[in-house]
């Protein structure tokens, strides 16, 4: 739950491959303010940052690219064939994502943008799931999402599967969430669904507030 009075942040997860950003379309579109966490990961780690400072640190020069950036694929390597390396590289990048996040919701509730998605793959393994009201996961089925990831990634299909495996369960996703939005494929369902979601938060949002707003003058 965020403190900021008036805001109400909407967490937006899911299954790597899912299709998150095709509901992020459409809440953008309905008026929300969207913060990308995938966006902001990659801020974080760009070069001269701190954060990339303590990756080199704990993973070596063979995660840093010749022009000083971070080597993706090195470090993927890594992580995704070592869950305590993945671990660990999520201890140190959190907290510098979470802090970023909290100052774009900061941003958008300064310009009274006070409706915000928040899109974050891993909204719970990050903790970022305590700023939010709402959260919502996108599900779909295994092989569906494994072709997607190879597609989009243009990784193997035993890379695809080393990312899939990483991540949290369905179940957890299901027993965690809101509301789940399956995305199987057909476009126009998922389209369909997400505006209704998006229109029913939006709602709540506007009935809270005005029943806030009159207690306050009583």
């Amino acid at each position: 739950m965020n403190s900021l009075s008036g805001v109400m942040v909407v967490g937006l997860t899911g299954q790597t491959g899912a299709g998150k950003s095709t509901v992020s379309k459409v809440f953008a579109a309905n008026g929300f303010a969207v913060i990308n966490a995938d966006n902001v990961a990659r801020k974080v780690v760009e070069k001269g940052s701190r954060c990339l400072a303590e990756i080199e640190d704990f993973f070596g020069s063979d995660v840093i690219s010749s022009d000083g950036t971070l080597n993706r694929k090195a470090l993927a390597a890594i992580v995704f064939s070592d869950k305590n390396k993945l671990e660990t590289l999520n201890t140190i990048t959190y907290p510098y994502i979470t802090s970023s996040i909290l100052k774009l919701i900061r941003l958008h509730s300064s310009k009274n943008e006070k409706l915000i998605l928040l899109d974050a793959p891993t909204l719970f393994e990050s903790r970022a799931d305590d700023f939010c009201e709402i959260i919502i996961s996108v599900l779909a089925d295994p092989d569906i999402r494994e072709k997607r990831i190879i597609l989009r990634d243009g990784l193997s299909a035993e890379q695809a599967r080393k990312r899939m495996n990483s991540q949290l369960d369905e179940e957890f996703f299901e027993t965690h969430s809101d509301y789940i939005i399956h995305n199987n494929g057909d476009l126009d369902t998922v389209n369909e669904i997400s505006k209704e979601v998006s229109d029913k938060i939006k709602d709540f949002y506007q009935t809270n507030t005005a029943c806030d707003e009159q207690s306050a003058v009583m």
